[in-house]
């Protein structure tokens, strides 16, 4: 273990030529990144998880009843072991002949056995007020980022010029504001990662997952050798579209459609402009030409800019999709979400005639479920950008 961990640190890997990690060691009244000050961002990513939870339970939950969004609840599919045990392990959806077979084993009817199916598949589908809490949370923190990026970069001139990112590297002091913003950055993504499996998901849940990785790999490595200067930077230009992004989808579930169009417009210009130009013209360009008039390029050097050209590969991913819907907006066609699985919309438009006089209207923590209430809401979430979603009506 001892041969592994200090292969694993070797200079040469991750340190140009000529340094060590001692030259970052702190001395003459300058302070550097270490590896050890990552440590906090675990207990702090449960922190967010506390503060996430109180926050959706008291906070979101309000302004989801001031915004006029109801909670709906679904008939509860009967006990039956057998079916269950089909819907966990074989899949959500049965094929004809398997659902002969169950109807079989069971004692059921055919239809019977599509009912319990389309009940179970209900209970999984996300509800409007779980996905404006989720969203109402995330536009919280990406306001309070964003806000705090600027703060912290407004007066630094690495912001306007990028030559400065690689002045005085890697002997640049490390600032209370970068600490701050890497740590509380880093701790909620992985937040995320915790309860990604609480979310909900969509059919880009690989590529969020592959996202909240690479952010967190290229944030821990940049701190690590004091690529600090440009880790800031690119954790502002990638805030500056997930505010817009969260908020379109607040007023989205709350009906609001000029307001959420509008938005959304604005979020799929400034995605545009920050992650494939910004992203790549300035950002990608600032690590991947000015380093090497400072030093041969190394292992490092690679390894950083390949995540960060993965990240790129995301964005113009979910531009693809954004670029989409935008021109289903507007020619009118949209429809749907163009990240959406079928298994959202089936919730709401299978017939509602076999369930009929079977659902009633109960209040849930104080909210009304009218299902009809909900019924053109799934604005999803996307991050990073995070998530897109669009109603069915076109806002």
């Amino acid at each position: 273990m001892d041969t592994l961990y200090e292969w694993f640190w070797w200079d040469r890997i991750w340190l140009p030529e000529g340094l060590t990690w001692a030259d970052l060691e702190d001395k003459e009244g300058r302070v550097y990144a270490k590896a050890s000050h990552l440590y906090v961002t675990v207990p702090y990513a449960f922190v967010f998880l506390l503060i996430r939870y109180l926050f959706e339970r008291w906070i979101a939950t309000s302004l989801a009843v001031s915004a006029g969004i109801k909670q709906r609840v679904h008939v509860k599919p009967e006990d039956n072991t057998i079916l269950e045990l089909y819907y966990t392990t074989q899949g959500r959806n049965p094929a004809s002949a398997d659902i002969d077979g169950l109807s079989k084993k069971s004692s059921l009817s055919v239809r019977q056995v599509e009912r319990w199916f389309r009940r179970r598949r209900r209970q999984d589908f996300p509800g409007v007020l779980k996905k404006f809490r989720e969203a109402s949370w995330r536009f919280v923190f990406y306001l309070s980022a964003f806000i705090g990026g600027i703060v912290a970069l407004y007066d630094k001139e690495w912001l306007y010029d990028t030559k400065e990112v690689w002045t005085d590297f890697p002997k640049q002091s490390m600032l209370e504001s970068q600490y701050w913003y890497y740590v509380l950055e880093m701790s909620f993504y992985g937040c995320l990662l915790f309860s990604v499996a609480f979310d909900v998901k969509r059919k880009d849940f690989k590529e969020q997952i592959i996202h909240h990785l690479a952010t967190l790999v290229l944030l821990s490595f940049s701190w690590c050798v004091n690529y600090i200067r440009i880790g800031t930077l690119v954790m502002l230009v990638h805030d500056a579209s997930d505010v817009l992004l969260e908020s379109a989808k607040l007023f989205n579930y709350a009906k609001w459609e000029k307001t959420c169009q509008t938005l959304f417009v604005l979020f799929a210009i400034v995605f545009l402009i920050t992650r494939l130009i910004i992203f790549p013209f300035w950002l990608i360009h600032c690590t991947w030409v000015y380093p090497v008039h400072h030093y041969p390029a190394f292992f490092g050097y690679y390894f950083f800019n390949v995540m960060l050209v993965l990240l790129l590969c995301l964005h113009i991913f979910w531009a693809y999709l954004i670029l989409c819907m935008v021109k289903k907006f507007v020619f009118g066609t949209l429809t749907r979400d163009e990240r959406s699985d079928n298994e959202e919309e089936e919730g709401e438009e299978s017939s509602p005639t076999e369930d009929e006089g079977e659902q009633q209207n109960k209040p849930v923590n104080g909210l009304s479920t009218n299902e009809k209430d909900d019924k053109n809401s799934s604005f999803g979430c996307m991050s990073p950008p995070e998530n897109i979603y669009w109603s069915k009506t076109v806002y």
